[in-house]
Formats: C-alpha cells, sequence, structure tokens
C-alpha cells in the first residue's frame, strides 16, 4: 500500500464530510437530542417497573391498604372504572396485576412472567392481601408475550426497511446524477415517486408476509382476527412510512444528511409506538405525540386485529388516520421534489 495515496484519500473524504456544514452539524446535534429526549421521557425516580391497575368507583376513598400499596416505588398505579376494559389490558400485558378492593379479588396473567413477579410483590406488602383476598385469572385467553410484541416488531421491521430503503437510493440517484438525467425525459416527479413507492411498497409486504408466514410455523402466532385485514392494515401502514421517506429525502443530497434525518424519524417512533412496551400510564404528552405517527397506528391496528379479533370497522381511526398522513406526505413529497443535487 503506497501510504501517500492512502492520506490523499483519508484526507479528502475527511475534508468532504467536514465541509458538509449539514451533515457535521446533525452528527453533533442529534445526539444532543437523543440525550434531551430520552432525559425527559424517563425522568423523575425512574421508569417504572411493573404496573398495577385499580379498579376506583367515582367518588370512593381510599383505604388504608391501598394508600399503602401505592407507596411502592418503581411500580405504575393506573386508574380504572370499568371492570372489562381493565382485565382486556392485563391478558394483553400492558397490565401486569389488576386489584379490586371492593370485591377483595386481584386478576393476574399466567402467560405473563412480570404478572407472577408482581403478584408476589402485591401479596408480600401485607398480611390483608395474602389472606382476604381471592385470586382470578385474566379473562378469556392470555396471549404470550411474544404474541403481543409480534405487530411491534414486524411493524419496526417494515419501518426501517420503507425508510432507509428508499431515503438512501433517492439520496443515491441524486447525487450520481442519475435524478438529473431522468429530469431530461418526460417523467414527472409524481410518476417518478409513485414508482418509487410501489415498488418499495411491494418489496416489503413481500418480504413481511414470508417472515410472518415462515415465524408461524415454528412459534403458532395467536390470531383471533382476519388475515386479510392485517394485510390490508400492513399495507395502508407501509405505504404511509415510504411516503415519509419519500418526504424526508425529497431534497437532501448528502449520504450523511439524510441518515441522521432518517434516524430522526425511526428513532421516535420505535420508542413511543408501543413497539416493545405498552404506553399505559405514560404521561398524556407521550400518548399525544405518538399518534402523530404512522408506527403507532400500524402497531395498534395491527394488535387489535391478532390480540382482539378487531375488523376493519373497528380500527377506522387508525386506518383513516395512515390514510390522511400518507395523502399529505405525497403531496409534499412531489411538491419538495427536486431532481438536481444543488438546493
Amino acid at each position: 500500500m503506497i501510504f501517500k495515496r492512502f492520506f490523499a484519500v483519508f484526507k479528502a473524504r475527511n475534508i468532504e464530510f467536514f465541509r458538509d456544514r449539514s451533515a457535521l452539524g446533525w452528527n453533533l446535534i442529534f445526539p444532543v437530542l437523543l440525550l434531551v429526549g430520552f432525559s425527559f421521557i424517563f425522568s423523575g425516580d425512574g421508569r417504572p417497573a411493573y404496573k398495577i391497575g385499580l379498579l376506583i368507583e367515582q367518588g370512593q376513598n381510599e383505604s388504608a391498604a391501598q394508600i399503602t400499596l401505592r407507596q411502592l416505588r418503581f411500580i405504575d398505579f393506573i386508574e380504572y372504572s370499568d371492570l372489562n376494559t381493565a382485565k382486556q389490558k392485563i391478558s394483553q400485558h400492558s397490565l401486569d396485576l389488576l386489584v379490586d378492593y371492593n370485591t377483595q379479588h386481584y386478576w393476574v396473567n399466567e402467560e405473563s412472567p412480570k404478572s407472577y413477579l408482581v403478584e408476589k410483590i402485591f401479596l408480600g406488602q401485607s398480611l390483608e392481601a395474602k389472606s382476604g383476598f381471592t385470586r382470578l385469572q385474566s379473562s378469556g385467553k392470555s396471549i404470550r408475550y411474544v404474541d403481543w410484541v409480534l405487530p411491534g416488531i414486524l411493524g419496526m421491521n417494515m419501518m426501517f426497511s420503507c425508510l432507509f430503503g428508499v431515503g438512501y437510493v433517492i439520496v443515491r440517484y441524486r447525487k450520481n446524477s442519475v435524478l438529473k438525467r431522468l429530469k431530461a425525459t418526460p417523467l414527472s416527479s409524481f410518476e417518478f415517486i409513485s414508482a418509487q413507492l410501489f415498488s418499495r411498497l411491494f418489496i416489503v409486504m413481500f418480504m413481511s408476509t414470508v417472515v410472518y408466514c415462515g415465524c408461524n410455523v415454528f412459534f403458532d402466532f395467536f390470531m383471533l382476527g382476519s388475515y386479510l385485514d392485517l394485510f390490508i392494515i400492513g399495507v395502508l401502514g407501509a405505504f404511509c412510512l415510504i411516503s415519509l421517506g419519500l418526504l424526508v429525502a425529497s431534497r437532501s443530497k448528502s449520504e450523511e444528511l439524510i441518515g441522521g434525518l432518517l434516524n430522526l424519524t425511526s428513532w421516535p417512533m420505535m420508542m413511543l409506538s408501543s413497539v416493545w412496551f405498552s404506553l399505559e400510564g405514560a404521561p398524556n404528552g407521550l400518548k399525544v405525540l405518538a399518534n402523530f405517527m404512522p408506527l403507532t397506528h400500524l402497531v395498534k391496528g395491527a394488535r387489535a386485529v391478532i390480540t382482539e379479533g378487531a375488523t376493519l370497522s373497528d380500527i377506522s381511526l387508525h386506518i383513516n388516520v395512515l390514510l390522511l398522513m400518507s395523502c399529505i406526505f405525497l403531496v409534499l413529497s412531489a411538491s419538495f421534489f427536486s431532481w438536481n443535487t444543488e438546493r
């Protein structure tokens, strides 16, 4: 190896990066934004390790036992007034334990290891709980955690494939002057964007279907709803995420910058869209923010079909939001799209 040639290439690449002020600034700002975001989300005494639901009637005063229970640290207590809703939450791993001090009953999820541990904590914190309460299991079939997390994992995989699979390709085409050559043809920006969208949609849905069917052979996934409904919500979610990826890459000319922008787009969705854990009991501000993310509606809609047997009419809110977001992203993508490397 000739060190002089090596050093010349090494120096040129470094100069190229540091002269790209947008990419340089983003690489400095993005870690700071992550730290600020995580410090806000997990501020306080620490993120609760467990979630206990309490059935509370309107105007009811808490007993001494309830007050003692609430003093336990690292446990999030969520109040419910409807028993059926609360029992559904524990069967879907959104709660670890459900307690009703009026009837002296508590519910557990036999499929959840966290539910087992919280039950031991609950029984050990007072003699009243150990002797006076009746133990019940969650109503309906308790699903496994792998069944609950399945829509989140598939949705997250679709998100990365949609965003990065489209974003980097568009930027590479723009950087290599492929888009500049296409501009000389009768091809319109909307036609080009549409072709990219449906090509990526076919690839994402084909790969997701293969992964789901292959894993289903080994895991025998829980399924209450229709596979057709699940496929439709998957198509709508992927369509929306691809449209978002096209919007992010509509004008960027730097691969370093597009990487940062795609990370900015994907990381909040991965953390706040109920991929790995439920946002039950989270601050209302986070829930509102999560509802503005396409992945949230994809995961919630797919999870409702799988674990609750929901139909398309039952998840019409998620479908309408995904359709609205897709239209907005596509219109903005076509409006802001640039063929050239120059801004």
